[in-house]
């Protein structure tokens, strides 16, 4: 078990740029990066000869109340609608220890692998108790506080009172979501849900517009909050990226002057859009290049973990950043900014990295470089948070010895 002392200095350590430098950490910031050699020893030191040094990861969009529910639910595979389905009948016999114990497991793979924050939306059910889940979340956050910071959104469907989305909020919840798009009036819902949030003063997280064909309402959400103090960003975002060129550069420049931030989710909606297409199917995900190109706040987030809205899932931010590359055609180096000093842009998260006055969130990776670590993913990891080390993965490999194929040969026919 760690004891997850502070740390004041990082030797030997390799940066995205291919530079090799000393990390000096104090108070849970990076105080020097000087090059390798050139800090004073320190007897709370740590060795990173043969790791990539990167920001920690910083996950936007997740829904720990629903992660590694796929196998008691044992639902079918398919689109949206099916999976909401399928989650909604099993939520009548959740608990509030089940959901805990999933969102425990899940915060704490994620960790593992290099994610020191989280943004988790936490459905707000129907009936009599609608903020079992919130309750469940709420403790986690609590019993992991000194490990990651777990940043609560409240996802109210259509059909959810607004009384229940200030349940919510008074128990601690950070911020308002939902989902408008479905919605038999989706304008009329989200002005609900921007209400709410300006009148207790939050910030709103919406899903928005999660589909190939349906309701366009990312225009108007960021004319609604235009010239709000408060954060605010919008997921999925889909039907943006299925629009005419005209119609995606004029709602685009609508998002960059409201500075909205805007969550991809590759991983769910690859999964979940599409299934309606038998012949070159679309693919589910916001147009990436566009929105950077722009100037748009922009972050990748894991979403759902093998629950009914996607049954696979690493919780690795490297898998996230991989999928933004192969499906969103960015570089390397923007993928990965998306899942970790973008995300934390977009989360409204003091800036974390490798850099001087930065908070000392951390990810050390084995690897020479930034496009290995995110093509391999390797195994062997330090995770630091305000510079404590919280987490550390290392492997043992063993492989058998090369025979020449002459002597295989030879033994072969003596066998004979």
């Amino acid at each position: 078990m760690l004891t997850a002392s502070p740390l004041a200095l990082l030797r030997n350590a390799t940066l995205a740029d291919g530079s090799q430098v000393d990390v000096v950490l104090a108070d849970g910031l990076v105080t020097a990066v000087v090059p390798t050699g050139q800090a004073a020893p320190s007897d709370a030191q740590l060795d990173l000869t043969g790791y990539l040094l990167l920001p920690a990861v910083a996950d936007p969009h997740a829904h720990l109340d629903k992660a590694r529910s796929w196998t008691a639910i044992q639902p079918p595979m398919g689109d949206l609608i099916s999976a909401i389905g399928a989650w909604r009948s099993y939520s009548d016999v959740m608990t509030e220890d089940d959901v805990a114990a999933r969102a425990r497991a899940q915060a704490l793979a994620m960790l593992a692998l290099g994610t020191t924050a989280v943004r988790t939306h936490v459905d707000i059910r129907l009936g009599d108790d609608p903020t079992l889940n919130v309750r469940a979340l709420v403790r986690v956050r609590e019993e992991l506080g000194s490990l990651m910071d777990l940043e609560l959104v409240a996802l109210a469907g259509p059909d959810t009172t607004d009384r229940a989305v200030d349940m919510a909020l008074d128990l601690g919840v950070d911020l308002v979501g939902g989902a408008p798009h479905l919605a038999l009036d989706p304008l009329a819902d989200m002005t609900r849900l921007l209400s709410i949030a300006e009148r207790r003063g939050v910030g709103v997280d919406l899903h928005v517009d999660e589909s190939l064909d349906g309701p366009v309402t990312l225009d108007a959400y960021a004319r609604a909050v235009r010239g709000w103090s408060q954060n605010v960003s919008a997921g999925h975002c889909c039907r943006l990226g299925t629009l005419e060129t005209a119609e995606r550069v004029r709602i685009i420049a609508e998002v960059v002057a409201s500075d909205v931030g805007i969550i991809a989710n590759p991983i769910t909606n690859l999964y979940l859009q599409g299934w309606q297409h038998d012949t070159s199917t679309p693919r589910g995900l916001v147009p990436a290049r566009e929105l950077l190109d722009a100037g748009a706040r922009f972050a990748a987030g894991a979403d759902n973990v093998r629950d009914p809205f996607n049954p696979l899932g690493r919780s690795d931010g490297l898998e996230t950043a991989m999928l933004l590359v192969v499906a969103g055609h960015l570089t390397t180096a923007e993928a990965y900014a998306a899942v970790s000093t973008g995300a934390r842009d977009v989360m409204r998260l003091p800036a974390a990295g490798p850099v001087v006055g930065a908070r000392a969130d951390l990810l050390a990776v084995r690897g020479v470089d930034l496009a290995e670590v995110v093509a391999c993913a390797p195994a062997d990891r330090m995770v630091l948070r305000a510079g404590r080390l919280v987490a550390r993965t290392t492997t043992q490999l063993e492989l058998a010895a090369p025979v020449p194929t002459s002597q295989t040969s030879s033994a072969t026919l003596q066998e004979a």
